[in-house]
């Protein structure tokens, strides 16, 4: 009609906006819940660029040139000194002395020039957008991995000399491995030996009483073990996207029973494992009905009590943003805050960013659209894709071709009971935090008003570990940046679960720590692991010394269990951890 103006709203007919959610959700089907928009877009952004870039091609044509030269003198040299005298080779997968003999060696040789070769034609290719370049080298590895000699059967002379070796025993014993771990899979069973660690018997053993429960959480509340404890209690919050009891493994790990057996009351959260019902469960819920809810609790059981609140992965950036939005309303309860392997900057998310862009998300969203959540196989694929040689790769060589199947661990099955994640507060995350970065742009909304980490005042340790593709250290060092307040930073060696699960007894490991006041000048996160003291050990004991010092000098009787006329709801680990 004259005058109307024109509806132009994306939104203007939501009725058939749910076409594409449908649209994407099948088409996951056939690409394993890979964006082919996101693929073909990095292609393209990539070989169009490497086609407008004479000089990197030419650069590509002597380096290959240069490489096949030296593959070929480095050849006939070994071939004249003798089999077995050639230098070790720096890849992991052919360290063994088998691999030093020929053809073998040559076939790795090559191997590792053409591995290094593709490495530089896709990187540093002029126009290329960074994350295009790394979405494409991360697809050429993949594919280089699967023609490694090392995954062969017939170019593999470990595989080979076993089977000769066992006259093909390996080989049976593989393909029943395989065949076990088929019925596993399709029967959504826990792998083979996980029934060695029964949860509230061999791992998340350690005693203590359910104190609060809601539609979302459980709060445990652990027996003491010592006649007095610091009058501050330890809250931990751990991650939804695991069960709570990666910090209850075994009795000779957990950090749960460490803390208790140095004097401190411990609470931990208990994350219920959710179902396509709680699909429209945000962000936030898992902050007020969750964290704030065991907050709340504690208080009531141990009142003007402050505490120290710990958070591992997920949950240390949510209770980085509880802890700011705290801060903006003078809430004190919190005398400090640990941050474990949590990301408050995502700008540099390190390898998981290769799945997170707005085609990817918009996949996952129509996934989890069609659920209602996202499936413990899909972040545990992508996990692994992020780790193939040693997840994969390695894994399917010793199994399956060599036969040999290697004991579960106590953190192998915990890795193994998986959760899921509900859809809205999942698409928050990823929105909010992995795309627009909020947090630490001062943007991300509690309450209907923004956050500011500046405003956290309580002291803050923070741990990062060396080998980490979930939440590199780099990006959580980042956390710098962000605060005004004394921060004491920790690396650690190990990865995501390996360098926290890090009890005192394992001598071999070795951390960083040093303590940034919050006058002081702020360094990079490579000027600071230069300055940094190395220290050899657990960061266990140096961060419990940190808590007593930020705690109350006098010592006090064990808390009840429980908060005053309210009944115990049950023994640790509680209900909700079950769950499947």
């Amino acid at each position: 009609m004259k005058g109307q103006t024109p509806v132009t709203d994306s939104q203007a007919f939501p009725a058939v906006r749910f076409l594409d959610n449908v649209r994407e959700a099948g088409l996951a089907v056939s690409t394993l819940g890979l964006s082919p928009e996101s693929l073909w877009l990095a292609w393209a952004d990539w070989v169009l660029h490497l086609a407008g870039a004479p000089g990197k091609r030419t650069e590509l044509a002597l380096q290959l040139a240069q490489a096949l030269s030296t593959l070929a003198a480095a050849g006939y040299s070994e071939a004249l000194a003798g089999a077995g005298v050639g230098t070790q080779m720096p890849d992991p997968r052919f360290a063994a002395a088998a691999w030093q003999h020929q053809p073998y060696r040559h076939w790795a040789q090559t191997f590792l020039m053409w591995q290094e070769w593709w490495r530089h034609a896709t990187h540093d290719v002029p126009g290329t957008e960074p994350h295009h370049e790394a979405v494409v080298s991360f697809v050429a590895r993949q594919c280089l991995d699967l023609l490694a000699p090392s995954n062969q059967l017939g170019s593999n002379p470990e595989v080979l000399e076993a089977t000769l070796q066992q006259s093909g025993v390996n080989l049976w014993r593989g393909g029943l491995h395989f065949l076990q771990d088929l019925q596993h899979k399709v029967g959504k069973l826990p792998p083979e030996g996980s029934e060695a660690y029964g949860v509230g018997r061999q791992v998340a053993c350690t005693p203590g009483k359910v104190v609060m429960r809601n539609p979302l959480v459980e709060l445990i509340q652990y027996s003491p073990t010592t006649p007095s404890v610091y009058a501050e209690p330890v809250l931990l919050v751990s991650a939804w996207i695991m069960k709570f009891y990666i910090l209850d493994l075994s009795p000779h790990n957990s950090l749960v029973r460490w803390l208790l057996a140095q004097g401190h009351t411990v609470f931990c959260m208990s994350w219920r494992n959710v179902t396509a019902e709680d699909r429209d469960l945000a962000f936030d819920d898992y902050r007020s009905r969750g964290l704030m809810a065991a907050i709340d609790a504690i208080g009531q059981i141990l009142p003007d009590r402050r505490i120290h609140a710990l958070g591992y992965c997920l949950g240390g950036t949510l209770l980085a943003i509880a802890a700011a939005a705290m801060a903006r309303t003078a809430d004190e309860r919190l005398a400090s805050v640990t941050l474990l392997a949590a990301q408050t900057d995502f700008t540099e998310p390190g390898e998981l960013q290769l799945f997170i862009d707005h085609a990817q998300v918009h996949m996952l969203d129509s996934m989890m659209w069609k659920r209602g959540y996202l499936t413990p196989e899909q972040m545990s694929g992508a996990f692994q894709l992020l780790q193939s040689n040693d997840l994969i790769w390695s894994r399917m060589v010793h199994q399956y071709m060599l036969g040999e199947r290697a004991p579960l661990s106590d953190l192998m099955a915990w890795n193994a009971d998986t959760t899921r994640m509900p859809q809205r507060m999942h698409s928050e995350y990823l929105h909010h935090l992995f795309l627009n970065n909020e947090l630490a742009a001062g943007r991300l909304l509690v309450k209907g008003q923004p956050v500011a980490l500046q405003n956290i005042r309580v002291p803050i340790f923070v741990v990062g570990t060396e080998r980490d593709h979930v939440a590199p250290w780099r990006s959580v060092y980042k956390i710098h940046y962000l605060t005004d307040t004394e921060i004491s930073f920790a690396l650690t060696s190990g990865g995501h679960n390996v360098g926290i699960v890090n009890p005192p007894d394992h001598h071999q490991q070795h951390y960083r720590l040093a303590v940034k006041e919050a006058c002081d000048t702020c360094l990079s996160a490579d000027e600071w692991r230069a300055a940094a003291p190395l220290h050899a050990g657990s960061w266990w004991p140096a961060w419990q010394h940190w808590l007593v010092l930020h705690s109350s000098a006098e010592r006090v009787p064990p808390p009840a269990m429980g908060a005053k006329g309210k009944r115990l709801l049950g023994d640790a680990p509680g209900r909700y951890v079950l769950q499947h």
